[in-house]
């Protein structure tokens, strides 16, 4: 006899306060406001209790708070990156990844609302919703407390990882980069998949070329995963060739 999962009940909000980069007043000022409960009420919880409002509203505005923070950030840390280095650096950290690493150490999982469906096949710890509720908290404190506060806010639990470059190289777009290096000399990658192996356990190989010139190759267990280590390969090659770091300082 098969045992039914159950579904867990979100944790009380103030324990999440509690750990938020916040001050006494600025914490006072979240809770009363009641934004804080609508961050954290996930679409599927508004659906099975007569659809009462949901956090996609504050994930809209936190998105946009935390781009400018970030952006902002980066801009007078690094004076002489060019617009596409910042980019990227912007890029890496905004991601779905890394605001779902920021979620995990706060273990917002565990206060997220969430209907029954969702809970039971793992959305408090479904990267999307780790990350889509962080956008909802930072918009709910920059509601509550002021846009100079939501800056501070973004910034503190940003910071380790802005400046971590082994977290920036994990999170690197490999294939977006061989593609700006190709573009720039009116240029396209060209990758050619080959595979070997069981049905149930396959190898595939990808070469990535330009200009019908081999530039470097790789293996995985998927298509993608092949071509990703294939453009990891030619990129650190040609980087390497040019004397240029993956992550410039600046």
């Amino acid at each position: 006899m098969s045992r039914r999962r159950r579904s867990t009940e979100a944790a009380d909000p103030q324990g999440l306060i509690d750990v938020l980069p916040l001050d006494g007043g600025q914490a006072a000022d979240l809770r009363e406001s009641g934004l804080l409960d609508l961050a954290l009420t996930h679409r599927s919880y508004s659906y099975e209790n007569d659809g009462i409002p949901h956090n996609e509203r504050l994930e809209f505005l936190g998105d946009a708070v935390l781009q400018l923070a970030v952006t902002e950030k980066l801009y007078a840390d690094h004076p002489s990156l060019p617009e596409g280095d910042l980019a990227r650096r912007r890029a890496a950290t905004v991601s779905a990844r890394a605001l779902a690493v920021i979620a995990s150490r706060l273990r917002l999982g565990e206060y997220v609302k969430l209907g029954r469906g969702e809970d039971l096949s793992g959305g408090r710890a479904k990267v999307s919703i780790l990350a889509d509720t962080t956008e909802a908290v930072i918009g709910s404190v920059h509601l509550a407390c002021g846009q100079d506060v939501s800056r501070r806010f973004v910034l503190d639990l940003m910071s380790p990882l802005l400046d971590s470059d082994e977290f920036l190289e994990s999170s690197y777009d490999f294939k977006s980069r061989l593609q700006e290096i190709a573009a720039a000399s009116g240029l396209t990658p060209v990758y050619r998949i080959t595979e070997t192996g069981l049905e149930h356990d396959k190898t595939f190989t990808a070469q990535v070329s330009v200009e019908g010139v081999v530039s470097a190759s790789g293996e995985g267990h998927s298509k993608k995963d092949a071509e990703l280590a294939a453009a990891q390969n030619a990129v650190r090659a040609i980087l390497a060739e040019r004397g240029e770091t993956l992550i410039p300082r600046g």
